[in-house]
């Protein structure tokens, strides 16, 4: 697959994935009536179906990131050249604004607008390192033992993250940025979004370190989402 190919998909699932998040949290929010948790309920399971597919349509093509620390996790693992992470999170980045720009356009609101949604302190700190090392985590495991349920996996983790940790489950860097310019229900105020960041980097770095540990290396070119077949994973086989 080409280097462009990867781009264009990395860029549009992340655009896509932003449209996601953005568009179900602004429905959820209005057609909840003011009952948060019904809003966050909605706005979680619309997030974990949209990336079960995001990842099913494009993880043969880029290894479906969509996100720069996993980006940053491959790349350490030596799953891809050191030179396309700053391409891939390029992309990642504009991408998400993108997408946060077409969830806005769909419900006629201003194209970005600051958000005002007030997200900081330890214990949301704390919940994005956890959130992002549970996340690498499941990409890790499942990559290296059972790839084709990557997608599933991935999308059940970030659907009950939403509500087992207090920041609702960013886990993103790309995603936290472009969040910052939607002042919806899945908005992060512009002067949170560094914490928010800083935690993930952390939550990123520790599982790649612990599942590298674990888990038996992937054998070269393997990537994330199923993209190659469980017996590609084979210790023996890898080693020939």
């Amino acid at each position: 697959m080409t280097v462009a190919k990867r781009l264009v998909a990395e860029g549009l699932g992340s655009a896509m994935l932003l449209a996601v998040v953005v568009g179900s949290g602004i429905m959820a929010e209005r057609l909840a009536g003011g009952n948060v948790a019904l809003a966050l309920l909605a706005n979680a399971l619309a997030t974990g179906a949209g990336l079960v597919a995001l990842i099913l349509m494009f993880g043969t093509i880029s290894g479906a990131h969509f996100n720069p620390v996993v980006t940053l996790s491959e790349a350490w693992q030596g799953n891809m050249p050191a030179r396309e992470v700053a391409p891939y999170i390029g992309v990642q980045l504009l991408g998400a604004f993108a997408g946060v720009a077409a969830a806005h356009l769909m419900f006629s609101l201003p194209v970005f607008f600051a958000s005002a949604h007030v997200r900081t302190g330890g214990a949301q700190w704390w919940s994005e390192c956890v959130a992002t090392f549970g996340l690498v985590g499941v990409i890790m495991g499942c990559s290296r033992s059972r790839p084709a349920v990557t997608p599933f996996a991935v999308a059940a983790y970030i659907t009950s993250a939403y509500w087992f940790t207090s920041s609702t489950s960013f886990a993103n860097p790309a995603v936290t940025l472009a969040r910052a310019a939607s002042d919806t229900f899945a908005g992060i105020r512009a002067a949170d979004a560094p914490g928010f960041i800083a935690a993930q980097l952390v939550g990123g770095a520790a599982a790649t370190l612990l599942f590298g540990w674990l888990y038996p290396s992937a054998p070269a070119g393997a990537t994330i989402a199923g993209t190659v077949a469980p017996g590609d994973f084979d210790p023996q086989r890898a080693q020939r």
